[in-house]
């Protein structure tokens, strides 16, 4: 299944492992979808101003962020299966503390935890199809993991909402362990080691010098930006959507619950569409067709708002048009990131998903900032608006030059000779 005469070979059934991949992709919606609907009702009972509930979301997603800076090696050292056992039981912990969490303050405390252990998993998803797969046929077994995270992201955002809305806010959280522990049983009873090189002596210099050669490589850089500007337009939405759907537009929760799953049926879609798209065109092609749904998307969006439309249905039906074309950026994306270096994927992985949580804290400070002052009735579409017009942008301005110029599919980079037991 790899490029590489190094790779492991595995008992595990492909419907096993985009399983797998499923569950540890998922737990990213999970920890942002299930909760968005209570964000208000937490606000009011806790009594926390704007600025700390985005840092609700922006604290964990920073943490998610640089754990993978750290998570990464150890698992190109000692294996993916240790890492994620540890992760995933951090997790459940985490999401067990959040529930019983009695200020604010506490709930941020706990939301970093859970990035933190949230690091590992989805860190490892990547590298694991790295382990498993070469290029551009790890695209389109990432492209059926990302169609298992929005089929969880499906009922993640309804269930969220109907929790909140009849059971309160604190189940919403307490879901997230329920999600979490069945993710950790699945990979201790079923998962197999994928790492090739698990156990080799990797020394701090050899780390290092791997992670020299990755932030050298342009076809990183033009795979893990288009990842990046992809995400931070998805969560400019994720974080603004509760406020600007109930509080500005006056939608109730659960109808923001069903305005969520629509857009991730969207992305659904999106996955599908890009499988086929693979096989046709090829990974740069298919990136630049799906560049046009953004910008369309974007501006048709940006466009309306600034006319004063304000509706739920001027923001959702050009959204549904840029989520097709997420389904098809994020898994061209994370796998494209990590596919020159089979024998350092997670290092790889680790320093895409940085990028990645990196844009969005800085667009969920920039949102904090923005929407600060919104109460029912009041306020404005256009952080959101323009926000995300801003990243289609940049998403089809990636696709179109970095992709183009840089993303033809790699031959695998060796690491750093001292990273040899012999060195």
């Amino acid at each position: 299944m790899n490029d590489s005469s190094s790779a492991p070979t595995t008992r595990m059934p492909s419907t096993l492992v985009v399983l797998v991949l499923s569950m540890l992709l998922g737990l990213q919606p999970v920890a942002t979808d299930l909760y968005l609907p209570s964000l208000p009702t937490i606000q009011l009972e806790l009594g926390a101003g704007m600025p700390q509930m985005q840092l609700t979301l922006t604290a964990l997603l920073l943490a998610f962020g640089v754990s993978q800076l750290v998570w990464g090696p150890l698992s190109d050292r000692y294996g993916r299966k240790p890492v994620l056992l540890l992760g995933l039981a951090a997790f459940v912990a985490a999401s067990i503390g959040s529930v019983f969490a009695a200020s604010i303050e506490q709930l941020i405390v706990w939301r970093t935890l859970q990035g933190v252990a949230m690091g590992a998993g989805v860190m490892c998803a990547r590298a694991i199809v790295r382990d498993l797969y070469a290029p551009v046929d790890g695209a389109r077994i990432m492209s059926k993991g990302l169609t298992g995270l929005g089929v969880i992201a499906a009922f993640s955002a309804p269930v969220g909402g109907l929790l909140a809305q009849y059971v309160g806010w604190r189940s919403a959280l307490a879901a997230l362990a329920v999600f979490s522990a069945v993710a950790l049983a699945l990979v201790a009873l079923r998962f197999e080691e994928t790492a090739p090189h698990k156990g080799r002596s990797v020394g701090a210099a050899a780390l290092l010098a791997n992670a020299r050669l990755i932030l050298a490589h342009r076809t990183f850089w033009a795979y893990a930006t288009l990842a990046t500007v992809s995400y931070a337009g998805l969560f400019t939405f994720l974080a603004a959507s509760s406020f600007v759907f109930i509080q500005v537009l006056g939608h109730s929760k659960t109808e923001f619950a069903l305005f969520m799953t629509s857009m991730t049926l969207a992305y659904i879609s999106g996955t599908f569409i890009c499988r086929r798209l693979l096989l046709r065109f090829g990974v740069q092609k298919t990136v630049a067709i799906a560049g046009v749904c953004t910008l369309t998307a974007g501006t048709t969006m940006g466009l309306l708002a600034l006319a004063g439309v304000q509706s739920a249905w001027a923001i959702m039906v050009p959204f549904w048009l840029f989520m097709v074309g997420h389904g098809v950026h994020q898994p061209c994306g994370q796998s494209g990131a990590v596919g020159p270096f089979p024998q350092a994927a997670g290092t790889a992985s680790a320093l895409s998903g940085f990028l990645m949580m990196v844009a969005a804290f800085g667009m969920g400070l920039w949102l904090g900032h923005s929407l600060a002052g919104i109460a029912p009735g009041q306020g404005t579409v256009l952080p959101l608006t323009n926000g995300i017009w801003f990243w289609s942008v940049l998403i089809a301005a990636t696709a179109w030059t970095l992709v183009k110029n840089h993303g033809a599919p790699p031959a695998p980079v060796a690491p750093s000779a001292t990273s040899h037991p012999s060195a």
